[in-house]
Formats: structure tokens, sequence, C-alpha cells
């Protein structure tokens, strides 16, 4: 999971060298914490927050298949 929100991720921004995805497991969920470069936040979230919209969805049937709740979080770098 980590992994592929970090492939989509660094296709989207202009910086993919500042792109940092951290994964925390739980019983039964995990979170993901995606942190971009300030001028890369607009391109990850898009217009009215399609893109993130969309990666939450991948990731919804991503853990569909594997039993689990995946939640995206998208955290600005300072």
């Amino acid at each position: 999971m980590k992994e592929l929100v970090e492939l989509i991720a660094k296709a989207l921004v202009d910086n993919p060298d500042k792109v940092k995805v951290s994964q925390l497991d739980g019983q039964q969920s995990s979170v993901i914490e995606l942190k971009v470069a300030p001028e890369d936040m607009g391109k990850v979230i898009g217009k009215q927050g399609r893109n993130a919209q969309a990666i939450r969805l991948i990731l919804g049937a991503a853990g569909m298949k594997l039993k689990k709740r995946v939640d995206l979080e998208i955290v600005e770098k300072r």
C-alpha cells in the first residue's frame, strides 16, 4: 500500500524526491501518511479534492482485497 501511494504521488508532483510516505498498521486498519512539498500540495489534492479522493478510492479497493480499512492523510511539510 505504501509503495502504491508513493508511486501515484511521485507521478503527480514536480518534486518527486520530496515525497515521503509512512504507514501505521493496526489490527483491522492502516493509516498512510503522505508528505509532499508545500508547492506540490495542490497537485496531490487536485481541484475540489478530486485527486485525493481518487487515491483514497484506489486504497479502499486495495484494502478490500486485504480485508483492511486504509485511511490516507495528506500532510504538508514545513
